[in-house]
C-alpha cells in the first residue's frame, strides 16, 4: 500500500501542476486588462539631446555634436605607440615631480618620498572627439574629449618619523575635456612656440587606493571625500580660463628678425592707360612687401590724371632680402563697385645695393608671367625711389615683436587724440532674401564710409581699412556697422536690403589699443561679421 501510495500521489501531483499551467495560461491570455494601450513609436530624430543622453549615456560625441570630429585614427595611434608613450610619459613625471617633492617635504618633516613603481599600464587612452577652434590670432585651439579606464601601477614610498609607508593607486579612471592652445604659430619647426592647457569642466576621477596593503577606498566617506578634494584641486589650477603652459621654443628666435629698412618714395607715374569711359583715370599705388602678413600701404589718388605726382614716402621693415620683394599695384579708383586694376611690378630686394640710393622706371605690367602677351601693350610707367638700409649689429630688435603690435599715430596728431583705425576683413553666412552682395557701411560721428561690393557670395573678405582721425578718445561713442546688398542688376523692387548690423562700443578699443573680433549680425540668422579696431596714439 505504500508504494500504491507513492504512485497515486506523485501521479497526482503531476496532473494537478500540468492543469494548473494549462489554466493559467488561458487565463494569462483571455483576461488581460483591457485599458492598455499600444506604445508610442517615435523616430529618434525627433528626440532631444537629453532623451538621446538618457537612452544612449555612451554616445560618443562626435554623434551627439557635430563641432566635433571623429578620431579614430588617433586611437589608433596612441594603442600601437602606448608602450613607449607609457615609458616617455612616466619619465617625465618623475623627472618632474623630484624637484617639487624635493621643496615640499621639508615642510612636513617628511624624510623622503619616492616611487617604487610607476607604470600607467596596458590600457591607453580613448579620445572620443576632437573639437578645432578657427580663431583670427596666431594659434590654434583643440579641444578633447578624453576617456581613460587604465590598469596603472603606482606605488609612493613615504619615509618620515622612523616610519616607511607605502601607497598604491590603482584601477584609474580619468574623464576630462581639456582645451589644448598652440601659440603663438611660428615659421620655425615645431611651429608653435607654447603649449597652453586649460580644462573646460572638472574632471571625473574615480580611483583605488591601498594604504599598507589594505583597501583605503572602504573606509566610510572617504571615497568621496578623496574625489571631491581631487577635482576641487585640479579645477582650482587648470580650469579654464586658468591655464598650464610649457614653453615649447623662445618665440623671439623663432619668429624671423627684422634685419633692415626699405625706404620707398612713389614720385611719380607717366603716360597710364586710360580705364574711365570719358578718357581719363584717378590713379593711386599700392605698396607692400611679400612674405609680409601686414596691411597693404597705398597712395592719395590723383583724379582725373594719367601723369600724376604723388612724391609720398613709406617704410617698410625686411625681413628677409634675399627673398622678398616690393610689390607695386597701380590701381584706378572708382566710386561704385571694384576699383580697376590699371598694371603692376615687382623689385626683388636682392637687385638692392645697401644703403645705395636707386632710382627707377618701371614699366607697368599686366601681370608677372613673361610669356602673356598682354604684357606687351604700354600701361604706362612707374617711377619709384628706393633706399634699403639694414640694421647694425646694436640696432637689431632682440625681439621679433608682437604682432598684434598697434602702430602709433602719424606726427601732428593732436595729444589728447589719435587715429581711430577700421579694418574690415571678412563676414560668414550672410545672405539676404532676394539678392546677396554685400558690402559694408561704418557710420561713425555721422561719417559715412563703405567697401567694396562682393557679387553673390555668402562669405565675403573685403580686407579694407578706414581711418578717422579725433581729437579726443572715443570713449562714450559707438561705431555702427551694417552689411548691405545692393541689386546686381537695376532692380527697382529690391535695389538694397541690410544683411544684418552692429553697434560696437568703442571704450574697450581706447583701453586695450586693439580688438580683434568676430561680431553677430543683429537682424541675421547666422551671420558674423570680423572687424579689427585699432587706436593709434602719438604717445
Amino acid at each position: 500500500m505504500g508504494i500504491l501510495s507513492s504512485i497515486l500521489g506523485f501521479f497526482g501531483f503531476g496532473v494537478g501542476t500540468s492543469i494548473g499551467i494549462v489554466i493559467g495560461y488561458y487565463m494569462f491570455i483571455y483576461f488581460q486588462p483591457t485599458d492598455v494601450k499600444d506604445p508610442v513609436i517615435r523616430p529618434l530624430t525627433e528626440l532631444d539631446s537629453n532623451a538621446l543622453q538618457k537612452m544612449l549615456p555612451e554616445i560618443p560625441l562626435w554623434v551627439k555634436n557635430p563641432d566635433y570630429d571623429r578620431v579614430d585614427w588617433l586611437n589608433r595611434f596612441i594603442a600601437y605607440m602606448w608602450p613607449y608613450l607609457d615609458t616617455a610619459i612616466c619619465k617625465t613625471v618623475k623627472s618632474i615631480a623630484k624637484p617639487i617633492i624635493a621643496e615640499q617635504i621639508p615642510k612636513y618633516k617628511i624624510n623622503s618620498v619616492e616611487f617604487e613603481a610607476l607604470t600607467l599600464g596596458s590600457l591607453p587612452p580613448t579620445f572620443q572627439g576632437m573639437k578645432v577652434y578657427l580663431t583670427d590670432e596666431k594659434e590654434l585651439i583643440m579641444e578633447l574629449s578624453i576617456k581613460w579606464a587604465g590598469n596603472p601601477n603606482i606605488v609612493v614610498a613615504v619615509k618620515a618619523f622612523g616610519l616607511r609607508a607605502t601607497v598604491q593607486v590603482v584601477d584609474l579612471q580619468v574623464f576630462a575635456t581639456p582645451r589644448i592652445t598652440l601659440k603663438p604659430l611660428v615659421p620655425t619647426f615645431p611651429c608653435f612656440a607654447k603649449i597652453l592647457v586649460s580644462l573646460m569642466e572638472k574632471p571625473h576621477v574615480d580611483f583605488g587606493l591601498k594604504l599598507f596593503g589594505a583597501d583605503a577606498m572602504s573606509i566610510p566617506g572617504l571615497y568621496r571625500f578623496a574625489q571631491e578634494i581631487i577635482k576641487d584641486q585640479v579645477a582650482n589650477m587648470y580650469l579654464w580660463p586658468k591655464t598650464l603652459e610649457v614653453q615649447i621654443m623662445d618665440p623671439s628666435k623663432a619668429m624671423k628678425k627684422p634685419v633692415g629698412i626699405l625706404n620707398v618714395k612713389v614720385v611719380r607715374a607717366m603716360k597710364l592707360k586710360k580705364k574711365d569711359l570719358l578718357g581719363g583715370s584717378d590713379p593711386y599705388v599700392k605698396l607692400k612687401l611679400t612674405e609680409d602678413k601686414l596691411l597693404t600701404k597705398k597712395t592719395t589718388i590723383k583724379y582725373k590724371n594719367l601723369n600724376p605726382e604723388w612724391n609720398e614716402e613709406f617704410s617698410m621693415v625686411v625681413k628677409d632680402p634675399e627673398t622678398q620683394a616690393l610689390e607695386l599695384i597701380v590701381y584706378d579708383w572708382e566710386q561704385i563697385g571694384k576699383h580697376d586694376k590699371i598694371g603692376m611690378n615687382v623689385v626683388p630686394l636682392k637687385d638692392l645695393t645697401p644703403e645705395e640710393p636707386k632710382v627707377m622706371t618701371l614699366d607697368i605690367l599686366k601681370n608677372m608671367n613673361p610669356n602673356d602677351v598682354q604684357n606687351e601693350k604700354s600701361r604706362g610707367q612707374l617711377v619709384v625711389e628706393l633706399v634699403y638700409k639694414t640694421f647694425k649689429d646694436d640696432e637689431i630688435p632682440t625681439e621679433s615683436g608682437d604682432s598684434n603690435a598697434v602702430e602709433k599715430a602719424p606726427e601732428g596728431t593732436p595729444a589728447g587724440g589719435g587715429l581711430l583705425v577700421v579694418i574690415v576683413h571678412e563676414a560668414e553666412d550672410v545672405e539676404g532674401k532676394h539678392h546677396t552682395n554685400p558690402y559694408v557701411r561704418l557710420t561713425f560721428r555721422g561719417e559715412e564710409k563703405k567697401t567694396k561690393p562682393v557679387k553673390k557670395n555668402r562669405d565675403p573678405r573685403w580686407g579694407e581699412e578706414f581711418q578717422f582721425a579725433l581729437e579726443e578718445p572715443p570713449t562714450d561713442d559707438r561705431l555702427h556697422v551694417e552689411v548691405i546688398s545692393n541689386s546686381s542688376r537695376m532692380g527697382l523692387l529690391h535695389p538694397k536690403e541690410s544683411l544684418g548690423y552692429v553697434v560696437i562700443n568703442l571704450s574697450d578699443v581706447v583701453t586695450n589699443k586693439r580688438i580683434n573680433e568676430k561680431y553677430h549680425l543683429i537682424d541675421s540668422k547666422h551671420g558674423r561679421l570680423q572687424i579689427e579696431l585699432q587706436w593709434r596714439t602719438s604717445s
